[in-house]
């Protein structure tokens, strides 16, 4: 199982607008048969994916996958910083 962390800061007044991609994503994502969990969580403007996927084919096909290179394209305006990514492993 491969685990990523995605955090997005968007700009204060983006905030609804970048909510409704991710929420147009996380259900895109969540179709994918290689996902394991997709979960989105937030605190003020920051955003967090917490993701599980069932093998590095899978995350391939996902990071190719339309809808994610939309969104990717789309936010890049309405972030304060760039996206931050994490491919992480389970110490505990």
């Amino acid at each position: 199982m491969i685990s990523i962390t995605a955090i997005l800061k968007s700009k204060p007044e983006h905030l609804i607008e970048v909510q409704n991609l991710l929420a147009h994503l996380v259900a895109e994502t969540r179709k994918e048969a290689a996902c394991i969990r997709y979960d989105l969580h937030t605190s003020e403007n920051v955003f967090i994916l917490w993701e599980e996927w069932k093998d590095q084919v899978g995350l391939d096909l996902h990071n190719s996958q339309s809808y994610l290179q939309d969104f990717i394209k789309k936010t890049e305006s309405l972030v304060s910083t760039p996206i931050q990514v994490y491919k992480t492993a389970q110490v505990l």
